[in-house]
């Protein structure tokens, strides 16, 4: 039987939300192992003037605890 564990996290990219969620499990990762799955529970934006500067993620990562 597996024991899994769920935190959640937080990202950033000036490129996209995905881009944001990609960096977030890749620097989880360092640290977690047997990372199973990603859930994105909400995203949002920085905005300046009529552009859009930044792309946020709020996450929570499951992983299974050794």
């Amino acid at each position: 039987m597996a024991i899994l564990k769920v935190i959640e996290v937080l990202a950033n990219s000036e490129k996209s939300w995905e881009d944001a969620t990609k960096k977030a499990v890749k620097h989880a990762s360092k640290s977690i192992k047997n990372i199973r799955s990603v859930y994105v529970q909400d995203q949002s934006a920085s905005v300046k003037g009529d552009e859009v500067t930044e792309f946020r993620v709020n996450l929570k990562i499951t992983f299974e605890v050794e």
